[in-house]
């Protein structure tokens, strides 16, 4: 399966999250029918760090840490030119993604 993401790529990964005090980046959130909970959505800003022949990406975190995703994932994309430019303290740095090279 040919991926149209390669290495070095910036995604955005949207996550579920249920937690009982939601964060800043918080979007769609939902209280829970108690209201003890929330549920909600945060976008998570990594990089490719490897694209497998089977269509499965290892996408690095800012503290290292690796995720493996399917690349016809709905919940992943492409960032954008503006969060390119405007949120890039929030992907991962260049050497993160050599540390994981070697």
């Amino acid at each position: 399966m040919k991926s149209h993401y390669q290495t070095g790529d910036r995604v955005v990964y949207t996550r579920d999250k249920y937690t009982v005090c939601p964060g800043p980046r918080a979007k769609n959130v939902y209280a829970a029918p108690n209201g003890d909970s929330y549920h909600y959505q945060v976008e998570k800003y990594w990089i490719v760090s490897e694209v497998s022949s089977e269509g499965k990406l290892i996408l690095k975190t800012r503290r290292g840490k690796s995720h493996e995703v399917s690349s016809d994932d709905p919940r992943l994309r492409r960032a954008t030119f503006l969060e390119r430019v405007f949120r890039w303290r929030l992907f991962p740095s260049e050497q993160i993604l050599q540390h994981a090279a070697e």
